[in-house]
């Protein structure tokens, strides 16, 4: 089942009278339960891509369909819970709050929720186990490695059990090992059911991938 379509999506950035072309005509589909990762060299348009997949990046021309809902017709605000109820995002940079312990901080997508903080924390609990730190909730990022850390920032993105994972660029920070075994994480959690998009530059993150989409120029070379 078609999950993600994409379609003929343009994006243009003005710079003075210079007009940069980021994404040049992208048609992709993607599959319910896929991992794909998208490859490209820096400036390839694969983060504008996915920026403008999570709904946070309004596309020059084109159409972005998730789960057949056309993300770019709906307003602001529906748009926003749109992205709550549906998306997860993980960045190359933790973006964790430094003075949240690790469940606190797994918490923060849930704050706009409607349930009791008992069940919030539950839920935080939860997500925490199921990246291995189910005995670290009371850590501040600070007592936490740095894969510790993208363990707790994937925990917050599957707090909420989104359809779709999107991760930017997830080992960037890691060493081969720590990368590794966060690879791993995503493999496993997508074994569970969770649709994965990752940009990547590294192509042995690809290997743990279904499918890979290159990009150059802003424009798809390619998908295996």
């Amino acid at each position: 089942m078609k999950l993600i379509e994409i379609q003929n999506v343009k994006k243009h950035y003005t710079s003075g009278e210079d007009v940069v072309e980021a994404l040049r005509g992208v048609d992709i589909s993607i599959e319910a339960g896929e991992f794909i990762t998208i490859m490209g060299q820096s400036g390839s348009g694969k983060s504008t891509l996915l920026s403008v997949l999570g709904g946070m990046n309004h596309p020059t021309s084109g159409d972005v369909e998730m789960a057949g809902v056309r993300l770019y017709d709906l307003p602001g605000e529906k748009l926003a819970d749109f992205r709550a109820q549906n998306l997860g995002f993980v960045f190359q940079s933790f973006h964790l709050i430094p003075y949240l312990t690790a469940a606190e901080n797994v918490m923060l997508p849930l704050a706009i929720v409607k349930m009791a903080t008992s069940a919030k924390r539950a839920a935080a609990r939860q997500a925490l186990e199921r990246v291995g730190l189910g005995n670290k909730l009371g850590r501040l990022p600070n007592q936490l490695s740095g894969g510790e850390q993208e363990r707790v920032a994937i925990a917050r993105a599957i707090v909420n059990n989104p359809h779709i994972l999107l991760a930017d660029e997830p080992t960037g920070n890691l060493d081969s090992k720590t990368s590794e075994e966060v690879m791993a994480l995503f493999r496993e959690l997508n074994n569970a059911g969770q649709t994965v998009v990752m940009v990547t530059h590294n192509a042995e993150n690809g290997a743990y991938s279904d499918r890979t989409i290159s990009l150059r120029d802003g424009m798809v070379v390619g998908s295996v």
